[in-house]
């Protein structure tokens, strides 16, 4: 079809009819690049118009699922931004070592690569035998990845890199199995993790967590849409505990940044001290 305008009225209606229908909340997403997503969509499945692809979207599971994997972002990588790595591995975890039970909730995860990164921290500490690691996403396709563990052996040369210039002295290969063209990782690290689907635009607090992840997400929500989910990792988060973001994104100016102080490094993760 010949690219046809989204006018703002037509895609407010069509995030309300999809909150209606599916449950899932694109609402508050930042206009700029979901539509760019949208259109994309549109034109790679060869939609004769908008409300085509609108009656496809809302009238057939199959194509939802699709439609939800192709919006929401899914780019990672493991031990991405080693010194943010080497900051957990130095700080954060000696930091919240005494809890009992260590609750780490991963939020936006994706395909789980940051999650077996964690994973992996927390086993040369010596703390992955009393540690949960929380995986969530709105897309159930990607927790279906993180539950397998298998990854494509081609980037576990970048991966393997990254680790060692995080602090890490091991061999990396250790932690998986390569067979063809997959690395599989572990079962004891996909043991620790509990995976479950969770909308941070719709979905509340479920735990208290000693360490909160949440890398790259906010900065697809517009403004209203990130201090609901900043507010939802503050209700989430015990006092003394850490909340991480991606390189982009910040408390400044957020309703709870008075309850939290940034570590020295600038790294983007605060410690909640009130």
């Amino acid at each position: 079809m010949q690219q046809v305008e989204m006018k703002d009225d037509w895609l407010d209606g069509f995030l309300r009819d999809v909150l209606e229908t599916h449950g899932y909340n694109f609402v508050n997403y930042a206009r700029p690049s979901l539509k760019r997503r949208l259109n994309r969509l549109v034109a790679l499945d060869r939609f004769s118009s908008l409300d085509a692809f609108k009656d496809k979207v809302l009238g057939d599971e199959n194509y939802f699922r699709h439609f939800v994997e192709e919006v929401t972002v899914n780019v990672t990588e493991m031990f991405r931004d080693p010194g943010f790595y080497q900051l957990l591995r130095k700080e954060v975890l000696p930091a919240i070592a005494h809890a009992p039970l260590i609750r780490i909730w991963h939020a936006g995860c994706s395909t789980g690569e940051e999650v077996f990164s964690m994973a992996i921290l927390l086993k040369e500490a010596g703390l992955l035998q009393r540690s949960l690691l929380y995986a969530t996403d709105i897309n159930p396709a990607v927790l279906e990845k993180v539950r397998k563990g298998i990854f494509p052996l081609r980037f576990m040369k970048q991966y393997s890199e990254n680790y060692i210039q995080s602090g890490g002295s091991q061999d990396f290969s250790q932690y998986y199995t390569a067979k063809y063209d997959l690395a599989k990782f572990g079962e004891d690290l996909i043991r620790r993790m509990v995976i479950s689907p969770h909308n941070l635009a719709t979905d509340r607090s479920f735990n208290e967590f000693q360490l909160i992840l949440c890398r790259n997400v906010l900065i697809y929500f517009d403004k209203d849409l990130q201090n609901k989910a900043l507010q939802l990792f503050d209700d989430s988060l015990e006092t003394g505990g850490f909340l991480a973001l991606g390189t982009k994104e910040s408390l400044r100016y957020s309703t709870i940044a008075a309850k939290y102080r940034q570590l020295p490094q600038r790294l983007r993760i605060w410690k909640k001290i009130s």
